[in-house]
């Protein structure tokens, strides 16, 4: 047991330190996340957070870190001009995430595909969600829509 009483301090004595008057920093914060925050969140956790499912339209997504090369910009370029683009760092590497609609821009997806499906850790997503034969089956059959 500890060798100090609190009863040694008497009703009217002050207590050791005091408290600040505004004593959460961040009282003024909105509880609620902003529209950016929400486009933000990987739609896996979006699913967790909201206990919800939403009804997407079937939609493809590449995600490639950043890389050296003259390929590079142009790839950042489609991608922010893809259906929903998340730039962000996920650990500890810059990340962009562009996602693709295929049923409307299926030739867009396959510019910023012949870009990056070098780069290592380029990933395909069909539907946020990685899947087998994801770069050999789906995209292909994608190629497929382009008029």
């Amino acid at each position: 047991m500890s060798d100090i009483d609190p009863s040694d301090r008497g009703p009217s004595s002050p207590p050791p330190y005091r408290p600040a008057e505004r004593f959460w920093p961040y009282a003024d914060l909105s509880e609620d996340l902003s529209e950016e925050e929400l486009v933000r969140l990987r739609p896996e956790l979006r699913e967790v957070l909201f206990a919800t499912s939403e009804e997407r339209p079937f939609s493809i997504s590449l995600t490639f870190p950043a890389f050296s090369g003259e390929h590079y910009a142009r790839a950042v370029e489609l991608a922010r001009r893809s259906d929903e683009y998340v730039e962000g760092t996920w650990d500890g590497v810059l990340t962009h995430r562009a996602r693709f609609f295929p049923a409307s821009r299926p030739a867009d997806l396959r510019d910023l595909w012949e870009l990056v499906y070098e780069v290592p850790g380029t990933d395909v997503l069909v539907d946020d969600r990685p899947v087998p034969y994801a770069r050999t089956l789906w995209l292909p059959l994608v190629w497929f829509l382009i008029r």
